[in-house]
């Protein structure tokens, strides 16, 4: 799915901008109290806002554009207070592949040209398939992820060499228990490699895919629920035959975006008795990146047991 924002001239935007601007200069090299200043990172949703903190520590001042467990991004309005923000970034962290546009739109309209900018999508090296559409949902993937680290530590070094051990130190240990993260994935496959599953929309496809599931969802179903349009009829009722005929052993869930499409799968895989792991796009509360996707791993486990 694609966070949708409406970016344009805010009122009170450039007043914003402007008192901003006022009292401080490019040079802020110390916060109040003369303590060191923190580098200041924008991330498109909390999920990489994160990932950062993991990674930068205390020495970031790091604002998430969406973090709300309930708001469903799909209904995300950009505002006058996230333009300000990005008007300020040094560093940029963005979903790229088409999910959260509005982020260059919004740092285009700021007049930030000096902010270094992590478009995920582009680290990670996927792309669309022959036919198909890129499944952007790359914070999933835990090879992406571990690239990202890696680019954040070099990244966050190059505004702030003074803290470069910092950076490098926590990346490494990041990455390691992301590798942890993928080696229960590899535990799964080897005792369900080839099991079916069904989903909602693409959101958890890397990881079902790493486990060694496979996605028996028609195409045209996720991809309707996807892009907010219709489910024909009869892919409606292929995807619900998922559940009576037992093709699936799980169904994963996106629960901040429902309908009556999704309902009546979510109906159909209860009343067959078909295990359902929820699945979300941004971090649900409490959880950090890495205790969530250990959560979700443990969900898959249970589900195919």
């Amino acid at each position: 799915m694609r966070l949708r924002g409406s970016v344009g001239l805010l009122a009170g935007v450039a007043a914003m901008l402007l008192l901003s601007a006022c009292g401080s200069s490019g040079g802020e090299a110390a916060a109040a109290g003369g303590s060191p200043a923190k580098v200041t990172v924008v991330a498109s949703t909390n999920v990489y806002g994160d990932i950062v903190q993991q990674i930068a520590g205390d020495k970031a001042e790091i604002t998430s554009v969406i973090s709300d467990p309930d708001q469903d991004p799909h209904s995300y309005e950009a505002n006058a207070r996230t333009q300000l923000s990005l008007s300020k970034a040094q560093v940029v962290v963005e979903n790229g592949g088409g999910y959260d546009d509005f982020m260059d739109k919004m740092l285009t309209a700021a007049g930030n040209t000096s902010a270094k900018v992590l478009n995920v999508v582009d680290l990670s090296g996927h792309k669309a398939p022959a036919g198909g559409e890129l499944n952007e949902h790359v914070w999933y993937d835990f090879p992406s992820v571990q690239k990202l680290a890696a680019r954040l530590a070099t990244t966050l070094s190059e505004v702030d060499p003074a803290n470069s051990s910092t950076y490098a130190a926590n990346a490494a240990a990041f990455t390691g228990k992301v590798k942890e993260l993928e080696a229960a994935e590899a535990s799964i496959k080897s005792a369900h490699n080839g099991a079916g599953a069904a989903i909602t929309e693409p959101v958890p496809v890397y990881l079902l895919t790493a486990c060694g599931l496979v996605n028996k969802t028609p195409g045209e179903f996720s991809e309707a629920i996807e892009e907010g349009t219709d489910v024909p009829a009869t892919v409606l009722q292929e995807t619900l035959g998922l559940f009576s005929g037992k093709q699936v052993k799980l169904l994963a869930y996106n629960q901040q975006t429902s309908g009556p499409e999704t309902e009546k799968v979510l109906a159909a895989a209860k009343a067959n008795g078909i295990a359902v792991v929820p699945v979300t796009e941004t971090l649900p509360a409490g959880k950090d990146y890495l205790g969530w996707m250990t959560a979700n791993l443990a969900a898959i486990r249970s589900a195919l047991s």
